[in-house]
């Protein structure tokens, strides 16, 4: 939170309009709430294929070698979110076109991954100025964003929210069954870069809110949770939405009233409630008990478009 706002005590109590304009009363809050949303949105919808596809260890490859993209562009005098965008999004066109490859190749990401850290290690060191800039890369930085910035946010989630309501059937014809779906002319290997290519600009956005170590927070912990609750992919989409949003809500209205990072409200949230979820999910967690995922799988199969 901005250091001059620090001197004004902030309004709780059971008065719900007060609160909530006490809450939008600085710009700050306004642009963290407006960015936050998108950002949650885009990651929401997008986690769902992600955890779907099984790529939850790429998404978060994508997120470490962004960090040496965004050091990289400081060092250069740039813009962070030009080096994160150049970074990931080159790196997930790559990891799309492995495809299934990729699956089998955790070793090779790791590595990857390490060594994009300690480049982004070296960037941090080689630059001159304040070290806080690599901090708010690596943890979010969401109550320093401008209202440019949030422009710039929101013209990237618009645009990763379109591509996916695009190849949105396509993309899970061929989640749900690639062999099946080669077969029938969906081209899988183009889908399978595409779809790695708009996750790098929803890692880039969510880069802003969360950082890059605490990305699984936005991206992977909602669809974790939607998937089991429901085996529909569209409510499933709506749902892992609905809860990123909710989990950034709160992680923000709690730091307004806490001088604690909000990365750490957003991930304790988002990791509590997925231990709620496996406590409580109905359907799909018994039929993993019973051994009958590959039953859950052909209801998604069932009723996807």
């Amino acid at each position: 939170m901005p250091e001059h706002y620090l001197a004004a005590a902030p309004y709780f109590g059971w008065d719900l309009l007060r609160d909530v304009q006490e809450l939008l009363r600085y710009a700050f809050m306004q642009h963290a709430y407006e960015a936050g949303t998108i950002v949650a949105l885009s990651a929401g919808i997008i986690g769902y294929f992600v955890v779907l596809r099984g790529l939850s260890f790429a998404a978060h490859a994508l997120s470490h070698i962004g960090f040496a993209g965004a050091t990289g562009a400081v060092l250069l005098g740039a813009a962070p979110i030009a080096g994160l965008l150049a970074f990931t999004m080159s790196a997930g066109a790559v990891m799309g076109a492995l495809g299934q490859r990729l699956r089998g190749r955790d070793v090779t990401i790791g590595l990857v991954m390490a060594w994009s850290l300690g480049l982004g290690l070296l960037f941090t060191a080689l630059y001159k100025g304040s070290a806080g800039l690599a901090i708010g890369i690596l943890f979010g930085q969401i109550f320093g964003i401008t209202s440019d910035e949030v422009a710039v946010t929101l013209v990237a989630g618009l645009l990763t929210v379109l591509a996916l309501v695009v190849v949105y059937r396509p993309l899970l014809f061929a989640t749900l069954d690639e062999e099946v779906a080669e077969a029938k002319g969906v081209p899988v290997r183009g889908l399978s870069i595409a779809f790695m290519v708009i996750l790098a600009i929803a890692v880039s956005e969510a880069v802003q809110v969360v950082g890059v170590l605490l990305i699984f927070a936005l991206i992977v912990a909602p669809a974790a949770i939607a998937e089991r609750f429901t085996t529909r992919p569209s409510r499933g989409v709506l749902l892992s939405a609905l809860l990123a949003v909710l989990f950034t809500w709160s992680g923000l209205t709690v730091a307004y009233y806490f001088p604690y990072p909000v990365g750490f409200f957003i991930t304790t949230i988002a990791f509590w409630s997925y231990i709620l979820a496996r406590l409580v999910a109905p359907t799909l967690t018994l039929a993993r008990k019973r051994g009958r995922e590959p039953r859950a799988r052909e209801e998604q199969v069932r009723h996807s478009p």
